[in-house]
This record gives structure tokens, C-alpha cells and sequence, in this order.
């Protein structure tokens, strides 16, 4: 029987994920056979494992850092919001169909425990340790009766919990304490520490306020962990979002991205942000388009009412401009659906709408099916023309994952060649590309395109060279950096709480 020690929350984002994945490094370092769990997600970040599945994008953060490939296992079920307190359920990497709030939470949550408990069991009988991770706060009355993310699991498991708190968001020991109080004694039973978490400052200042958590619950406080800056690794899905908007850079290379009301993988930009000579910054107005180097356009979960919402809002009229005066425009996944003549919805997959007219730029439509494409691949950029240059490059990881089979006019020019889906050969072409007015206009369905260090530079160098700057060599290496973030995360988290105590929580004498 594997140990296993569970994370979590007085609320949503007060930073179960990311101590998860610290735990995961930790417990890898030391050699352990550790992986991670979340039997319930609910995030339009998501990601395809190699055979296919669909899983969130923090369970993938923290299989890196336990030095796994991700696997369903990991996630068994996973909710994207599709609007109007409506969900797509992903059960075992699979799309069951969409359900609302309601139909999940009273009729079917309960029969996705089974898949939880089965994923489970496959993980106890591979690895050593599991961590676990929760979802919001356990104490949630008007959900509890049906929740099987929290103290369901921790129940099943007879796990030990470890109960963390935001003190950066103000509140954090009345939180503690009252989501103590509000546990029923069995539950309150199980949790076995509290972590306190994103303090900033002197820490021998929170002593007393030490004291009295100990005093008043009878839990021991594991300890504090600071606010980390810039750390680099997938959180969770919207409130990572809001973060990403707030940082503001002074860098010659300006990149926005328009963010559509149900935005999705936008982690997919991540490393285009984090380059030194890039302010990417994200776009719900007009007003704060500005004066872009080159606009993005995302995946979305709901391609036609995102388009709709571009063209009602005049987005899609101020985009139009930029590009006529000749900024670049790419599209990803849904957002380039929408670059499109039309996107056809007959079976009304994700709207009422039988058929939207798209931007026009790209000779191409869509339409969509009752299936989902999932799939890893491989591809080379085969000379692609930008701005005077020529973008190639090969063996580019991403994955796929879209509804819907896109058509193409005559004579249109795809940039990139699939080499390979999964594990298989495949010779295939995606994407397109054409000049509209001064500007040139870019898509694919290839998520992650953008983390290949080569690629991604010479993109930025094309841009660079555009406004007269001399081009500069790859500054960055996206997988090492990942690798040091998760070493450094787990330095923090290790020096941050009492790891002999977390040993005795686990039924173990050593940590």
C-alpha cells in the first residue's frame, strides 16, 4: 500500500498546486517512485498525454517534477466550462459530453468517484508515494454532500491532510480556523498540520500568531512559506491568468494577446512572455489593444461566441486595422478557426449557431463534430515566410486537441509538416498562411508551438529587425529552466516546513 499525504485549501489559489508539485520534487530527489493526484479538476488549461488523453495543466506541472510523463491516472476527471454554469466532462481523458452545474453536482459526480477510485488504484499499485491534491475549500456545506475531490478522497485513502492558507490575501488564521470548525469531527480528524503560505516579511512575526493556531485547533503549524516571485511553473487556470495580466514590462518587443471570454491554454504564451526583450500582455478591450508588435488570437473553448464577442465588441474591427497596417496576426487552435471564411456548427456542438462567418483571412472553413481530436505531435516549420525572413525548424513538440475538421480553398500555403502524432509517423500538413492588406496572417492547430527555443526566437528576432534592432542569439532554454524552477521550489518549500513532522504525519521516520 503506498504512503500518501493530501493538500488542502481554505479557499480556491492559496496554493495547493504549487506545494504539490513541491512535494513531488522533494519526494523525487529523494528517490521515491512519487506521483501526483487530483481526482477532479475544473480549468480550461488542459493538456494530451501521449496516448491521447485529455488531463489539466497543473497535474502536468507536477508529474514533471516527479519526473513522470503525464498519464490520465493523474487527473481522472476534468471539467472545462463552457458557459451559462455549464461544463464538458472529461472522464479517463475522454469527453462524456456537457452537463450542467446541477446535472453534475446532484446526479453524477458520485458515479465519477468510481473512475477515481480506480485511477486510484492503478496508482497505489505502481508507486510508493501519492500526493495528493485538493480542489477549493473541503468545506464548502452546499457541496460537500456530493463532492469527491476533498475529504471524499481523503476518507477513502484514510490519508493524512495538510491544510494550507493564503496569508498574502489577508484572513488567513480565521480561515484556518473556521474551516476547521466547519469539518465534521471525522474529517477534522484527518487533518494533521496546517501550512501557512506566500508570506512576505520577517517570519519570527507570525510566532504569536503560531501560538495561537496551535492553541486553538490542536494542529501543529508546519510551517511558512514565502511568496515566491516569478516562479515560472503552471498553477491553476484563472486566477494565474489575472497574475500574468498585472505584469508589466518594459521591453522593446510588444506582444497582445486578445483574451475572449473563454479563453483557453493560454500557457501556450507563457514562454513567449518570459523572454527578455518581450512585454506580452493580454487584450479585453479596444481601448487596451495599443500598439502590438504582433497580436495573438488563442484557443477557445467556445470558438463561434468568442468570434462573436470579438466582432460585437470591436475587437475584431481594431484587429482588422492593425493588420492592414500590417501587423502580424496568428491564430491557435480556436483562434485560428476564426481567421477563417466560416465556422460551421450543424450539431450545434457549442452553440446554437448553425454557421458564423469567420475574419476571412485564411481561405479555410470549419465545421464542427460530435468528436474531439486529441493528440501529441511532432512537426517541422518548413519555410515559412515572415517579414522578410524565413521561420523554419524542426522536430517542434505540441499537441492538438479541437473539434471539428477544417477544409481548404485552393492554393493555400501550409507552414508546418506533422512527422509524427504520439508515438506514430504521420505525414500530414497543418496551418496557413496568407498576406491580408500590409500584414501577414498566421495559423495552426499546434499548441506549445511557441516553447521551442529556436522557433520562438526567430520569430522574435523577425520583429526585432522589423523596428531596426539587431536580431540575438536563443537566450533562453525552456526545459531547464522548468527544471530549475521545480529545483528551486522544492529548496524553499523543503527549508519552509518541519520535514520531520511531515515524516511522522506519513507514518514514516524519516522525510
Amino acid at each position: 500500500m503506498s504512503n500518501a499525504i493530501m493538500l488542502m485549501g481554505t479557499s480556491s489559489h492559496v496554493g495547493k498546486s504549487i506545494i504539490t508539485t513541491a512535494l513531488c520534487r522533494i519526494f523525487h530527489q529523494q528517490g521515491r517512485k512519487v506521483v501526483p493526484f487530483k481526482a477532479q479538476n475544473m480549468a480550461l488549461n488542459s493538456y494530451v498525454t501521449r496516448d491521447g488523453k485529455e488531463m489539466g495543466r497543473a497535474q502536468v506541472a507536477q508529474a514533471e517534477a516527479a519526473g513522470l510523463e503525464p498519464m490520465v491516472d493523474m487527473n481522472p476527471v476534468l471539467l472545462k466550462p463552457t458557459g451559462n454554469s455549464c461544463s464538458q466532462v472529461v472522464l479517463n481523458g475522454e469527453p462524456i459530453g456537457n452537463m450542467s452545474a446541477r446535472e453534475y453536482h446532484k446526479g453524477y459526480s458520485l458515479k465519477a468517484f468510481d473512475a477515481v477510485k480506480a485511477a486510484l488504484g492503478r496508482l497505489q499499485a505502481g508507486f510508493d508515494t501519492l500526493v495528493i491534491e485538493g480542489a477549493g475549500s473541503p468545506a464548502e456545506v452546499n457541496l460537500k454532500a456530493n463532492d469527491i475531490v476533498n475529504m471524499r478522497v481523503a476518507k477513502y485513502l484514510d490519508a493524512p491532510v495538510l491544510l494550507i492558507a493564503d496569508i498574502d490575501r489577508g484572513g488567513a488564521l480565521a480561515s484556518l480556523v473556521g474551516t476547521l470548525e466547519l469539518l465534521d469531527e471525522e474529517e477534522r480528524a484527518l487533518v494533521k498540520g496546517l501550512v501557512i503560505n506566500k508570506f512576505r516579511g520577517d517570519v519570527s512575526l507570525l510566532t504569536p500568531a503560531v501560538d495561537f493556531l496551535e492553541q486553538k485547533t490542536g494542529k501543529p503549524v508546519l510551517g511558512i512559506v514565502p511568496h515566491i516571485d516569478a516562479l515560472g511553473i503552471d498553477d491553476e487556470d484563472s486566477v494565474s491568468l489575472e497574475e500574468k495580466q498585472a505584469v508589466s514590462q518594459d521591453a522593446p518587443i510588444s506582444i497582445a494577446v486578445i483574451q475572449t471570454p473563454k479563453l483557453s491554454n493560454f500557457t501556450d504564451f507563457d514562454s513567449l512572455a518570459a523572454e527578455p526583450d518581450v512585454s506580452l500582455y493580454y487584450v479585453k478591450s479596444v481601448e487596451e489593444l495599443g500598439e502590438p508588435d504582433l497580436i495573438l488570437l488563442p484557443g477557445s473553448k467556445n470558438t463561434t461566441e468568442d468570434l462573436l464577442y470579438l466582432r460585437e465588441s470591436g475587437i475584431e474591427a481594431a484587429i482588422r486595422q492593425k493588420v492592414e497596417q500590417g501587423t502580424p496576426l496568428w491564430g491557435i487552435c480556436g483562434g485560428y478557426q476564426m481567421l477563417g471564411r466560416a465556422i460551421h456548427d450543424p450539431l450545434h456542438t457549442e452553440s446554437a449557431h448553425d454557421s458564423v462567418t469567420g475574419m476571412g483571412y485564411l481561405a479555410m472553413e470549419t465545421t464542427f463534430a460530435a468528436s474531439k481530436l486529441t493528440t501529441q505531435v511532432t512537426a517541422d516549420c518548413v519555410k515559412l515566410p515572415f517579414l522578410g525572413r524565413t521561420l523554419m525548424a524542426e522536430d517542434m513538440p505540441g499537441y492538438e486537441i479541437h473539434m471539428g475538421k477544417t477544409e481548404f480553398g485552393e492554393g493555400v500555403q501550409h507552414p508546418f509538416h506533422i512527422t509524427a502524432k504520439a508515438d506514430t509517423a504521420f505525414d500530414g500538413w497543418d496551418g496557413a498562411y496568407a498576406v491580408a492588406g500590409q500584414g501577414e496572417v498566421v495559423g495552426t492547430y499546434i499548441h506549445g508551438i511557441f516553447d521551442h527555443d529556436g522557433f520562438r526566437r526567430q520569430l522574435i528576432n523577425a520583429l526585432r529587425e522589423r523596428k531596426g534592432l539587431a536580431g540575438l542569439s536563443v537566450q533562453r532554454n525552456v526545459r531547464m529552466e522548468k527544471e530549475k524552477a521545480y529545483n528551486h521550489l522544492a529548496d524553499v518549500v523543503r527549508q519552509s516546513l518541519d520535514m520531520e513532522k511531515l515524516a511522522q504525519i506519513m507514518g514514516e521516520t524519516t522525510c
